[in-house]
């Protein structure tokens, strides 16, 4: 419950994944095999990885972690109440008399900081630690989220590529039963049968090939969800993946303040300079307001007295004059350590920097192929076509059909992929750009339906 109340708080466009996505996953049943709970849509997939991910678990953790810690830290500047008894037998020898009596002495202190420099700049970096724990949680979200289409979009592009190929064997065995029924009557040569078969082995072959492919697809995706793949929704041929807007400039300034590696890096920044300020806190002096009630009968050395109330206001003062020189050894340690966290930043921004460009690029370039594999499906469709008619008026050979055929369903599988591609280069640019909400998700979660449609 507490992660939906961080979520709250913290990020609302996130917080849509778990409100507008079905918190019961839609097919997670039974399957009649008994193998476990199965998933359909793309959001039965991310609703399951949302629970499923030890890598989110270990954020979630290290986020309470961070909150714990400013919680420590806060409260050393809080007041600090402690209650004192003591109760004794004593037996007390002098020269003439020997005493012996039951003593005791209760006190009460509350003790209130005025100022701690080490205190304040401890507090300053707890946090912007919990930031950081926080931007990284949040960071490994969306990342899982992304991972979770990755793989649902290779299972189908996994599922197209074998459906495509069932329909190239089925356009080769028809090419064959045709070239062997010309055979029968002597109309063909041998040699053209023989074209045939290998064409059609071949194409087996990749079937093969294929069906392993789906496989593993469909366990990469089981293993990010924790779901059995079941009849997962198709891309829709009518779904309108929206092009680039704005310049490669844009996006690498969005990453600069927007890529949750780089600002958790910079909250780490943050927190080792104040852990500068911390050490050099050392050589300031310390002030704490104290108040103290104490009752006792017992006095020095534990002599009996009368009972006694004593209460007492004061304002304690530390001034450290000599360490040994441990704090100035502290003090270097923290600098050596905000240096390398500065270096570190540098280089996450460069990283970021790289991955946004190159995924811009990526996005820019599949609009391009996928335009271009629309065309070349249209082209090679009229060229098998044409070859096919070729062939029956005695034009064309055997292995120009058998190879417009290839070409044919190679570019429909071509031109899946490139569709799929875009769809993950554009959700990669997002992330890396740190604005991958929960609405890009239902957007894409849009884009497909059930197969058959």
């Amino acid at each position: 419950m507490k992660r939906y109340l961080v979520l709250l708080g913290c990020a609302p466009k996130l917080l849509l994944v778990f409100f507008l996505f079905p918190l019961t996953i839609q097919a997670a049943e039974l399957s009649s095999t008994g193998q476990g709970p199965i998933g359909v849509t793309l959001e039965d997939f991310f609703t399951a990885a949302l629970d499923y991910s030890p890598s989110l678990r270990i954020a979630e953790e290290t986020l309470n972690i961070g909150s714990a810690r400013y919680r420590q830290a806060r409260g050393q500047l809080l007041p600090q109440v402690n209650v004192n008894g003591a109760l004794s037998d004593n037996t007390r020898n002098e020269p003439d008399i020997s005493t012996e009596f039951d003593g005791t002495r209760y006190s009460l202190q509350l003790t209130q900081v005025l100022f701690n420099w080490q205190a304040f700049a401890a507090k300053k970096a707890a946090t912007y630690e919990e930031d950081r724990a926080e931007v990284e949680y949040f960071g490994e979200l969306a990342f899982i989220l992304t991972e979770v289409a990755n793989t649902y979009f290779g299972v189908l592009q996994a599922e197209d590529a074998l459906g495509s190929i069932a329909a190239e064997i089925e356009a080769v065995t028809n090419q064959r039963d045709q070239i062997q029924s010309l055979y029968d009557l002597q109309l063909s040569q041998i040699t053209d049968l023989y074209e045939a078969e290998a064409a059609l082995a071949a194409v087996e072959a990749e079937e093969l090939l294929l069906q392993s492919e789906l496989a593993l697809a469909q366990e990469a995706l089981r293993s990010v969800s924790g779901l059995n793949v079941g009849p997962i929704f198709q891309l829709s041929n009518e779904a309108v993946i929206p092009q680039l807007e704005n310049d490669i400039n844009y996006w690498v300034r969005q990453a600069r303040t927007g890529n949750h590696q780089v600002r958790a890096q910079e909250f780490a920044v943050k927190a080792a300079d104040e852990r500068v300020s911390e050490r050099r806190g050392a050589y300031m002096p310390q002030v704490n307001f104290v108040v103290q009630r104490q009752d006792s009968d017992v006095g020095f050395d534990n002599a009996p007295i009368a009972r006694t109330e004593n209460t007492y206001i004061g304002v304690n003062v530390s001034i450290p004059l000599y360490t040994g020189g441990t704090s100035r050894a502290r003090v270097s340690e923290a600098r050596s350590q905000f240096r390398i966290a500065e270096n570190e930043l540098r280089a996450t921004q460069l990283e970021a920097n790289e991955r946004v460009r190159s995924a811009y690029l990526q996005v820019q370039s599949s609009e391009l192929r996928t335009e271009a594999a629309r065309r070349l499906v249209e082209s090679t469709e009229l060229s098998a076509e044409a070859s096919q008619q070729g062939f029956e008026l005695g034009t064309v050979t055997t292995v120009d059909v058998l190879n417009a055929i290839r070409d044919q369903f190679q570019a429909q599988r071509d031109l899946q992929t490139t569709r799929y591609d875009h769809v993950r280069y554009l959700l990669l640019l997002k992330l890396e750009a740190g604005i991958l909400s929960a609405e890009d998700m239902l957007e894409v979660g849009e884009w497909l339906e059930p197969r058959g449609l």
